[in-house]
């Protein structure tokens, strides 16, 4: 299996399946001298782990975080950083609960695609490797991330902007920045969120469950950020979001919105405040050519519903080769979008925090 590596001057390496012993992570790049703790990673696992509440699974992992390698006395050496984190969940008794459905195609699901890719020895337990589990390393990675990018003065929020058809209203990022944790949805707007909740119970009730939209905004990012052509900082940050399970979209700025507006809507006007070049609107998402503009970076990516419901559905089981009915008998999420909120954040700092490097290594480039 390919594709387990993300980044160039900050890469981040995973391994690990959902009922795996644990989740592997090796983190190369990060410069020597940098105060990390546990606890520096530890908050956004915490804010991505199951069971907080009444509209996320009943599975209980505390998502502790171990560090392996790379820290003398609390301080990087510059050597990879190692981390593991235990998948406690995984017991023979939560295992064999998936054995009797391991042919199933479960509607939704990677089950599929992945017996067509690897075939019966695939990891069949909860999806293995497709399983939202994984991700828990890519926030310890990116908690790291965010941790070298504060220290540039840029800094990484998330909030639902969209659940159960509802929207959150616009907001000034002060308040969104001071609201975005609110749980248990995540929405800055207290009126907007306690009808979001009632329609994701609603949805638990019956069964089913329901998506919506993450939005991630990145302030304080310097101007000039990113490269040009196959390499845009726009690119890097939708392949990043892409490649979180259950994403099924991604736009900056304006976005489709965009492809209403006539060019002089469109056009963010340039002008000067103490010496420094702004824009007066920002419907670019703060980036031009592939490069940063000194604007809020904003992205926002479409959520889809939880795929695992109570709901019967028709399938086919690959192993006789005939259609069967499948209904979901382990703990699900009606919502995944407020724990796809940090996954988010992660992918955004990681992105970013490599711009950051391979733009200080480009430096002497302006000089002269």
């Amino acid at each position: 299996m390919l594709g387990n590596t993300f980044g160039k001057a900050f890469r981040v390496t995973t391994s690990g399946e959902a009922f795996g012993p644990a989740l592997l992570g090796i983190v190369e790049g990060v410069p020597a001298g940098i105060s990390l703790t546990v606890a520096d990673i530890q908050v956004d696992l915490d804010r991505r782990k199951p069971g907080q509440s009444e509209i996320t699974t009943p599975r209980i992992e505390s998502d502790q975080v171990r560090i392996l390698s790379g820290l003398l006395d609390g301080v990087t050496t510059g050597a990879p950083i190692g981390m593991v984190i235990d998948n406690e969940w995984a017991t023979p008794e939560r295992i064999d609960a998936y054995r009797e459905e391991m042919n199933v195609l479960k509607p939704g699901h990677a089950s599929y695609t992945y017996f067509a890719k690897y075939g019966p020895r695939r990891d069949w337990v909860a999806d293995g490797r497709a399983n939202g589990r994984e991700t828990a390393m890519r926030v310890a990675a990116g908690a790291i991330a965010r941790k070298l990018l504060a220290e540039q003065g840029v800094e990484i929020v998330g909030f639902t902007r969209a659940l159960a058809g509802l929207r959150t209203p616009d907001l000034p990022y002060a308040e969104i920045r001071a609201g975005a944790e609110t749980p248990p949805v995540r929405c800055p707007h207290p009126e907007t969120a306690k009808r979001m909740l009632d329609r994701v119970l609603e949805a638990k009730r019956e069964g089913e469950s329901v998506g919506g939209i993450v939005e991630v905004i990145a302030h304080n990012v310097p101007a000039g950020w990113g490269e040009p052509v196959f390499d845009k900082l726009d690119a890097s940050l939708a392949r990043a979001l892409m490649s979180i399970g259950s994403v099924k979209g991604v736009e900056l700025g304006a976005g489709f919105r965009a492809a209403e507006m006539t060019g002089s809507e469109n056009n963010d006007v340039p002008y000067l405040d103490a010496g420094r070049v702004r824009f007066r609107t920002n419907h670019a998402g703060g980036i031009l050519g592939g490069i940063s503009t000194g604007e809020d970076i904003v992205l926002r990516m479409a959520v889809k519903p939880t795929p695992t419901i109570g709901i019967e559905q028709d399938t086919l089981d690959v192993g006789r080769m005939e259609a069967t009915a499948f209904r979901c008998k382990t703990a699900t999420d009606p919502t995944i979008v407020p724990r796809m909120i940090p996954i988010a954040e992660a992918m955004v700092a990681l992105v970013l925090v490599d711009c950051a490097m391979l733009s200080n290594s480009q430096n002497h480039r302006k000089e002269g």
